[in-house]
């Protein structure tokens, strides 16, 4: 089993000025098979990026890279950021790029001529359930992905990110039921109902999901991320046991 760990998990830490590179250090100490970097954690794009590719080499750690931009702008165009994203995900290596579909709806062009202009065949491409009404539904990543596959490109896939359900109001059940056949890689994260008042639970198994009845009607030969803040490497250790005894080393 795949476990990588989403950088967020440290994000006490990178508030207090941590870099992501030294991050990877931590994570291949924690025993996780990768990290998943955030965009929006870098300070400095042109210095950390190779320094995340070095520090993930001498460790042989996979990279993912999170993106938080959409595919498509409002208008329906493809984003003119995306080849800046992809070209950054190259320096470090990375294995999976993570982006949010955005307007789909509003595109007009050639599936496989824009998309095709990225190296999807070296970086797998995926788009995740986000916390909005354009990007957080299974019909705008089924219809978006419906659309993929039909123009040729199978090797885009799907984040099954199973706290985002929460604060959509969407049915997480019948997402994975609906959205299984396209997941690549699963987010896992949990929520807390407090009197209507949402917030990112540190623990697993606190929450208003059963993950582990979610996880039977998901693909199980994919990559599983933790995704949610914690307080020390001691709370991580913890969660990370918790996930391979449920799911298995």
């Amino acid at each position: 089993m795949t476990l990588i760990l989403n950088t967020w998990i440290f994000e006490s830490d990178v508030q207090k000025g941590a870099k992501q590179a030294d991050l990877v250090d931590r994570v291949a100490k924690l025993g996780a098979n990768g990290i998943e970097v955030r965009r929006e954690y870098f300070k400095d794009l042109d210095v950390e990026l190779p320094d995340v590719a070095k520090h993930a080499n001498e460790h042989n750690l996979i990279v993912n890279y999170s993106v938080p931009d959409v595919i498509f702008e409002p208008d329906g165009s493809v984003n003119p950021k995306l080849a800046d994203y992809f070209e950054e995900g190259e320096t470090m290596g990375i294995s999976k790029i993570k982006f949010n579909t955005g307007n789909f709806d509003k595109f007009t062009g050639d599936l496989k001529t824009e998309l095709g202009k990225f190296p999807i065949d070296k970086i797998e491409m995926n788009v995740e359930n986000d916390q909005t009404p354009v990007s957080g539904t299974v019909n705008a990543i089924k219809t978006f992905l419906d659309a993929a596959y039909a123009a040729g490109l199978t090797q885009l896939g799907y984040v099954y990110d199973l706290g985002n359900w929460a604060f959509t109001h969407g049915d997480a059940i019948e997402a994975a039921k609906t959205l299984a056949p396209y997941t690549h890689y699963i987010h896992l994260k949990n929520a807390i109902d407090n009197n209507g008042k949402l917030t990112t639970s540190d623990d697993l198994d606190k929450g208003m999901f059963d993950w582990r009845q979610l996880l039977t009607l998901l693909p199980s030969n994919v990559q599983f991320a933790l995704e949610y803040p914690m307080t020390s490497d001691a709370q991580i250790s913890d969660q990370i046991k918790l996930f391979n005894k449920e799911v298995g080393e």
